[in-house]
């Protein structure tokens, strides 16, 4: 059977059916092309008994009637998915391509690929990279001895996903990535670290949003992040509850406030081209203070009538909005928002926030590592999503001839991602920024690279739009199923890998990879291996065990920060 990405290969003998295996490839002559091969990968190998029957003649036929003989016949079929094609240029050298001019002839030749015509093939693959600036993802797992290269332009500028369940190997693949990208003067790579996980990479500059009890500190690598950088959908899912009668009354008039204090910072300062053009949504540094005081005005407003003061038109419609905006004023989890010194509410302090997560000139900020695990839980969708906003925006703006290409590595992405519906107003704030990113962001230079051990969980409009899928193990029916919805139809038998692969082992496909491939990833150096969440269990408890200091712990948990 021929199809035109699939062919069904009929094998005469047994001897010939036991040299196919399930994953290796296979090479298909092509007719009246002597120097051209179609390349097919394994998918099914099947022995299926046929029963037959002797005729006069000594022919087998379909047994017709009982008074035929019957006799049992095997027929040995292996099913093969196509990925592209090799041919021979004049000048003898070889190319591998994934487009399929035609398909083969219903008698064409198959030949499994060997020992020797298997790494001739492979270095087919890994031939033609500059070994300075390739990006070496590790070995084919069918040949070890071949280097899996892969096109570090399409991964980042097309996107990318590392996907695998706990323990499979994600950080130490996107560690690997990392350390390779740093080896380039001119790398640009911010990583999102939800958990610090990523705070041994030597090479890395680190960041990390400040605890309560660090919002007086000077140390240069805390990354305060002033409540002016939010934008007015931000700050409402932050302080509105939508489900409130008055809530539209609060929206409305905590804008005005918002744009009416903007304006005057802006005219205070006298920054008039900015002043004809700004909006509500424009990063302008603005009294919260000042805002609180208009709404409390108006809150507790008496207006004169007809028989004498009566209630203004917003009396007593801002109480509870005031006690939930004074809640995140003072909560000090908060502080980095709110209680951010003194430099960080200036007009000029997002080109040095800014400085901070983009700079890619000075040594050792070709890959910048921002700490997140300090943020509280409720509002990290929020600051994870203005982060990338404004990175993404900022870069919008860039002049051209300057704009620097720029990746995001989203870790744990389906905590601040999901695909859920009903989702709350401060998932919907990240989703919608990230989501931008994803259509939007090749053509300005900034590239996603999603991780996470739940693909199922994470957005699927986020998911679609990443062109390159490197998945390592997984073991749950529902991700496996999503990570099958993201490969060409034609590859999705490749999904029934996932569960039996090792640590550290991929299945790669997209348009950074010529030939989808399963993968075992190169490990980064130790000394900038992740710090593993992983624990084992039944190492430590054969220790002889440390008497414990609950009373540190409860303190820390008090503190809202671990003990150094």
């Amino acid at each position: 059977m021929v199809d035109t990405r699939r062919v069904v290969i009929q094998v005469n003998s047994d001897e010939d059916l036991r040299r196919a295996r399930v994953g290796q490839l296979v090479a298909i002559g092509l007719p009246g092309a002597l120097e051209s091969w179609l390349i097919g990968m394994i998918e099914k190998v099947i022995k299926t008994p046929v029963l037959s029957s002797q005729r006069d003649d000594g022919q087998l036929s379909e047994a017709e009637s009982d008074d035929d003989v019957a006799q049992e016949v095997v027929m040995n079929t292996v099913h093969v998915a196509l990925v592209g094609s090799v041919t021979t240029l004049p000048q003898k050298n070889s190319r591998f391509s994934r487009s399929i001019l035609q398909v083969p002839e219903i008698d064409s030749i198959c030949h499994v690929l060997r020992d020797a015509q298997l790494q001739a093939f492979m270095n087919i693959l890994s031939a033609g990279r500059d070994s300075k600036t390739a990006l070496n993802l590790g070995r084919y797992t069918i040949d070890e001895t071949a280097v899996a290269y892969i096109d570090g332009n399409k991964l980042f500028q097309r996107h990318a996903a590392v996907l695998g369940s706990t323990g499979s190997g994600k950080s130490w693949t996107v560690a690997s990535l990392l350390e390779q990208a740093q080896r380039l003067p001119g790398a640009n790579v911010v990583v999102f670290d939800l958990h610090g996980e990523y705070k041994s990479l030597g090479y890395a500059c680190h960041y990390r949003i400040p605890g309560p009890e660090e919002l007086s500190s000077n140390d240069k690598h805390l990354l305060f992040l002033p409540y002016w950088l939010l934008n007015s959908e931000e700050l409402i899912a932050m302080f509105v509850d939508r489900s409130e009668f008055t809530a539209q009354n609060q929206v409305t008039i905590f804008q005005q406030t918002v744009i009416e204090e903007k304006r005057k910072a802006l005219v205070a300062g006298k920054h008039d081209a900015v002043l004809g053009a700004f909006t509500l949504d424009s990063p302008v540094p603005f009294s919260m203070d000042a805002v609180v005081a208009e709404l409390k005005r108006l809150n507790d407003e008496r207006v004169e009538g007809v028989k004498g003061e009566k209630n203004g038109p917003f009396f007593g419609q801002f109480s509870r909005l005031l006690v939930r905006i004074n809640a995140k004023l003072t909560d000090k989890r908060y502080g980095f928002l709110f209680q951010s010194p003194k430099e960080a509410q200036t007009y000029e302090a997002m080109a040095s926030i800014m400085a901070k997560m983009m700079d890619y000139s000075s040594t050792g900020h070709q890959v910048k590592v921002i700490d997140f695990s300090e943020v509280p839980s409720e509002i990290l969708p929020v600051i994870v999503g203005l982060v990338a906003r404004v990175i993404y925006e900022v870069q919008f703006w860039t002049d051209r001839e300057k704009r620097q290409p720029l990746a995001m590595v989203c870790d744990e992405a389906h905590l601040y991602l999901p695909k859920k519906d009903g989702r709350n107003p401060v998932e919907q704030r990240a989703i919608e920024n990230f989501e931008r990113i994803a259509k939007e962001g090749r053509k300005y230079g900034v590239g996603l690279v999603v991780v996470s051990q739940r693909p199922s969980d994470v957005s699927s409009t986020i998911l679609c739009q990443c062109s390159n899928i490197i998945a390592l193990r997984l073991t749950n029916s529902e991700d496996q199923a999503t990570v099958r919805h993201l490969m060409p139809e034609s590859l999705a038998g490749l999904t029934d890998t996932l569960p039996a692969l090792d640590i550290g082992e991929s299945l790669v496909v997209g348009d950074a990879v010529l030939l989808p491939s399963r993968i075992k990833i190169d490990p980064p150096s130790e000394a900038n291996r992740p710090q593993s969440s992983t624990i084992d269990f039944w190492d430590e408890w054969a220790k002889a065990p440390a008497p414990p200091d609950f009373t540190r712990a409860v303190e820390n948990m008090r503190r809202q920060r671990r003990s150094s």
